[in-house]
């Protein structure tokens, strides 16, 4: 009997274990490391608009800063009211 629930307690804290940290692998940590690592270069798209300019553009139409601060747009002179 005794054995029954040492038994059944292990694997308990066994499959406690899988289900909370996942079943681990037993890779090598220097190959781990390098595919934790992020990619060399970057991929950037051209796009003929900018969504967030626009989006922003939306929200300035439909209010007004108290201090004009965000008002000018990017490329303006920051002098010019």
């Amino acid at each position: 009997m005794e054995r029954e629930r040492k038994q059944e307690s292990e694997a308990e804290r066994l499959l406690a274990e899988r289900l909370i940290g996942g079943e681990t692998e037993h890779e090598d940590p220097g190959k781990e490391a390098v595919r934790k690592l992020p990619p060399r270069w970057e991929i950037r798209i051209q796009t003929e608009r900018d969504p967030i300019a626009e989006e922003t553009e939306l929200y300035r139409s439909m209010a007004k800063e108290v201090d004009d601060r965000y008002d000018r747009k990017p490329g303006q002179d920051p002098n010019a009211t």
